[in-house]
C-alpha cells in the first residue's frame, strides 16, 4: 500500500511530537524553541493558521511536516520528520512535494526552511524542489540554523507583481 499523506488529527500530535524530538536528538539537540512548539501544535502551528501533515503507511505515521504561517502567503516549512526505519524511502520528498502541491492550491507566494549545512542530503533535496539560498537573519529562532532558502510557488501570479 502506498503511503498516504493526512492532514493534522490531534490523534496524530504524539508522533509529531515524538519523531522531530527523535530527528533532533539524533543530528542536533532540542531547543527550547522546539520544545514549546512541537508540544503545543494546535497553539503554535494549526490555531495560527498552519498546517501539519502525515506521512502514514497502513495507517501509522511514518512522517511529519509541518507549514508555519509568517503572513496569510508566505510559510516556513518546518518540523519535517521520518521515523528512522523509514529513512531512504523517500518520505520526506513526498512530504516536500505535498506541501509544494498544497501551496499552489491555495495560492501561497513562497515557502521559506532555516536548515544546517550538516544536513548535505537534506539541502540537496531542498534545491532539487527549486529552492534557492537567500541570507539568514541575525536573529533566527534556531540557533542550529546556517542556510536560509526559499521557494517562490511559480503559479501564483502575486509572485510576478513589484
Amino acid at each position: 500500500m502506498p503511503i498516504k499523506i493526512s492532514p493534522y488529527q490531534e490523534k496524530y500530535a504524539p508522533a509529531f511530537y515524538d519523531l522531530n524530538i527523535e530527528w533532533l536528538e539524533a543530528f542536533f539537540y532540542v531547543e527550547d524553541f522546539d520544545r514549546e512548539v512541537l508540544g503545543n501544535p494546535n497553539k503554535y502551528i494549526i490555531k495560527t493558521g498552519g498546517h501539519i501533515f502525515f506521512a502514514l503507511d497502513n495507517g501509522v505515521v511514518v512522517g511529519t511536516v509541518a507549514l508555519m504561517p509568517i503572513s496569510k502567503t508566505f510559510f516556513e516549512l518546518t518540523k519535517m520528520a521520518v521515523a528512522p526505519n523509514q529513512r531512504g524511502k523517500k518520505i520526506g520528498q513526498q512530504l516536500m512535494q505535498h506541501c509544494i502541491d498544497f501551496s499552489k492550491e491555495n495560492n501561497l507566494d513562497k515557502l521559506i526552511i532555516y536548515s544546517s549545512r550538516k544536513l548535505e542530503n537534506a539541502i540537496y533535496i531542498y534545491r532539487k524542489y527549486g529552492f534557492i539560498e537567500i541570507p539568514v537573519e541575525v536573529d533566527c529562532h534556531y540557533k542550529r540554523c546556517d542556510i536560509k532558502l526559499v521557494l517562490l510557488i511559480p503559479t501564483n501570479p502575486n509572485n510576478y507583481r513589484k
